[in-house]
């Protein structure tokens, strides 16, 4: 099976509409932000990759500070996404930094590096028009400073949606202690992507294995339940839940949820099952890290296809790799909309192809 090439008819990316720099403004940013990349690549690019980490100076020194940074993120540089996103076919990437974010500082020093970053994805996007689109990092868990940067990353930076963990130390996404934030969202109908990470709960369970391996995806799922399961998800309707990795270990507890979890207490009674699979059929999924045939086909029989967008998890894998290993088992209108347009049915400004 092989991929779509792409077409005239599908635009650059999602920002064309918006931007804070003009003229030689723009020029002097785009010197600062490095070359455009291979324009031949960049006219034949199509994907939407949803799943695609910077490292904004900022959120960077406060990683070193804390002696939390790795490889990847000191070593990207918005050149080596461009490169990634050629190679890949990538037309646009909606970009947020990774795992911690700024869970490890006190709220203020949260707040401005969340700012700080954000404005910076602001700008390289900016200096490469309809390349990046910006998934705002918020300083969760602070819930008065979220609200402050929910605002100011909206309307006055123009953010395509908001960039978060899965959880926040002991809490998942669907607890009450988050409803203001989430509530905000919901009025404001934004994509929310979400980004596994070490809950308190789980760090160092099994000796010398690191949490990418398996906690990364049981976190993810373990955010997805608490949504559901608590009422939150039904309560924010209008926003667009964007999981990583495929909903991580979904496809293999689902029928827990579907059928276990709704005939016994507590939830016998409060939750069907048509209520579960009606979330998780409107919950997206990316496909970082899930482009095996094991996977992927799997979670295409367990959620419809249209909630299935491409995502390559750079600068840990590749956009490349990602597109290869779903042209191996799709093609076609399905694999296109994988690739582009079930992204674009969320994201203003993208037209699908």
């Amino acid at each position: 099976m092989t991929t779509t090439n792409g077409c005239a008819c599908c635009d650059a990316g999602v920002l064309g509409r918006r931007g804070l720099l003009t003229g030689a403004s723009a020029l002097g940013v785009a010197g600062l932000f490095g070359a455009a990349g291979s324009a031949d690549a960049a006219a034949k690019a199509f994907r939407i990759d949803v799943h695609h980490h910077i490292a904004p100076p900022a959120w960077l020194d406060a990683l070193k500070a804390a002696k939390l940074d790795s490889p990847p993120v000191v070593n990207w540089s918005p050149e080596k996404s461009l490169e990634d996103m050629d190679k890949g076919g990538v037309a646009t990437a909606m970009v947020s930094p990774t795992t911690p974010q700024v869970t490890f500082l006190p709220a203020a020093d949260a707040a401005r590096v969340a700012r700080e970053s954000n404005e910076y994805t602001r700008k390289m996007a900016d200096a490469h028009p309809g390349r990046f689109g910006v998934f705002a990092m918020l300083p969760m868990p602070y819930v008065d400073e979220c609200l402050k940067e929910i605002a100011y990353a909206f309307d006055v930076l123009h953010a395509d949606g908001i960039g978060m963990m899965t959880s926040y130390g002991d809490k998942w996404l669907g607890y009450s202690e988050f409803q203001p934030v989430f509530d905000e969202l919901n009025r404001r109908k934004a994509v929310v992507y979400t980004h596994p990470t070490e809950a308190n709960c789980c760090v160092n369970l099994v000796r010398g294995i690191g949490p990418v391996a398996v906690e990364y995806g049981a976190d993810t799922t373990r955010s997805i339940v608490s949504l559901i399961f608590s009422g939150a998800s039904q309560r924010y309707a209008d926003i667009s839940f964007i999981f990583s990795h495929g909903g991580g270990v979904l496809t293999a507890v689902a029928e827990r949820l579907q059928i276990q979890m709704v005939t016994t207490p507590p939830f016998k009674g409060k939750i069907t099952r048509a209520q579960v699979d009606h979330e998780l059929n409107r919950f997206f999924y990316d496909t970082a890290q899930v482009s095996n045939a094991l996977t992927i086909e799997t979670l295409a029989k367990l959620v419809p296809t249209s909630q299935i967008v491409f995502g390559s998890d750079f600068p840990y894998r590749t956009s490349e790799e990602t597109a290869a290993g779903l042209a191996k088992r799709f093609n076609g209108r399905v694999l296109r909309d994988f690739e582009r347009n079930n992204a674009a049915r969320i994201l203003p400004g993208v037209k699908r192809g």
